[in-house]
């Protein structure tokens, strides 16, 4: 054997090595892109963890506001239609700064501890950069 063709050979094998490391790497990434589209993270908490979050404190601020405010639940809008063809419910909040409203999923109806009514106020047509305003808004004290 010659020594050219012992170099192509190692050469070769390091090809092969060097492509199998690439493929191992690139199916690690495509693992963890997977993983991420499944359940999202900003590195601190899973978008599911978040989400959650943002229940649990729209429940408690929805349970205690309503002694002031009118603050309502229901499986159906104002059209009579089920949220989302059904498995969803809308909590309205009428506070001074304007109408804010949330959809959950029917599992977490029971931490909700507001008027429960056949179908859900009309909505004021506000968006979530509106409602978020008005949420600011009354955290401020601010009309």
């Amino acid at each position: 054997m010659s020594e050219d063709s012992l170099a192509d050979r190692i050469r070769s094998e390091a090809n092969i090595t060097s492509r199998a490391g690439q493929f191992d790497r690139m199916h690690k990434i495509a693992n963890e892109v997977e993983d991420f589209q499944a359940n999202p993270s900003d590195g601190y908490h899973t978008m599911a963890e978040l989400y959650l979050y943002r229940t649990l404190y729209n429940a408690a601020f929805a349970n205690l506001v309503q002694a002031e405010h009118t603050v309502t639940k229901s499986y159906r809008h104002s059209d009579g239609e089920f949220c989302f063809g059904g498995g969803w419910f809308i909590v309205t909040m009428e506070l001074p700064q304007g109408q804010v409203s949330n959809h959950y999923e029917k599992k977490y109806w029971d931490l909700f501890r507001v008027r429960y009514v056949v179908t859900a106020p009309v909505w004021d047509g506000h968006t979530p950069k509106d409602a978020a305003d008005r949420l600011r808004r009354y955290c401020l004290g601010k009309p």
